[in-house]
């Protein structure tokens, strides 16, 4: 777990609450992301306005390939820290993401993905390719699962028993079908009460629920959710995420 923040981050500037003052580093939430290690695949889940920090904190020292759930800042924002994983690797990276977010980045982005010759800075090498289908990484196989952020669609993402669901609102049939058998799931909870683009930690709970899981950790959580208040109100398969947290799954 590089991040388990919403996209303000925990703690919030300015706010002096309980959670935000608090001195355990569970408390402490940078913008949300994955780093996952799919049998020697390197695999990055978004690439956030924290990801330098991220990387330099969890001794990252190579991304194969970036996965983008949506294009909202706190998930993309990083982007230009990429650069540094091709010095490492000398190489471009692959990039996946559905249509819409994959000509957002373009736009947003277009000193990367769209270089003027004349531009002498050191960029980063990142090859775009828009999601049509399964993912097939050297090791694993990623299977993109299409779900809703208030009115966004956006993906979560399944390798193997594991699956990534973070700004979730809504998970359509379609999508718990591509979900059957999952053990292990990472999924949003922003906050106790209900909120339109996100999923309360009540319906976080309810999709674990409904999956079946044996495991499910609480990511993109607010400065209104204690880590030991939250951990000691949640079922035994329910836990909340931490930074630097470590889960093992099978690919």
């Amino acid at each position: 777990m590089l991040g388990c923040g919403t996209s303000t981050g925990v703690p919030m500037i300015g706010c002096r609450c309980p959670v935000c003052a608090s001195d355990d580093p569970r408390n402490r939430r940078l913008r949300s992301s994955v780093w996952l290690d799919a049998g020697g695949s390197k695999i990055l889940i978004d690439a956030g306005t924290d990801l330098r920090q991220q990387a330099l904190v969890n001794n990252l020292d190579r991304v194969d390939l970036v996965l983008f759930t949506h294009v909202h800042a706190d998930h993309v924002h990083g982007v230009d820290d990429l650069r540094m994983f091709n010095f490492l690797q000398m190489a471009s990276i692959p990039c996946y993401a559905d249509a819409r977010a994959a000509a957002e980045l373009r736009y947003r982005f277009s000193y990367i993905f769209e270089p003027d010759p004349t531009h002498q800075s050191t960029l980063p090498r990142l090859t775009l390719h828009e999601i049509d289908g399964e993912i097939l990484a050297p090791t694993c196989k990623i299977i993109p699962i299409p779900i809703r952020h208030g009115r966004d669609d956006i993906l979560g993402f399944r390798v193997g028993s594991f699956a990534y669901l973070t700004d979730v609102s809504f998970v359509p049939d379609s999508s718990m079908v591509l979900l059957a058998g999952v053990r292990t799931i990472i999924v949003s909870a922003l906050m106790h009460h209900r909120h339109p683009t996100h999923f309360s930690v009540k319906q976080a709970i309810e999709l674990a629920d409904r999956l079946d899981v044996e495991c499910a950790y609480l990511t993109h959580m607010t400065h209104s959710l204690d880590y030991n208040r939250l951990r000691q109100e949640l079922p035994a398969n329910v836990a909340p995420c931490y930074d630097g947290m470590v889960l093992y799954f099978d690919v």
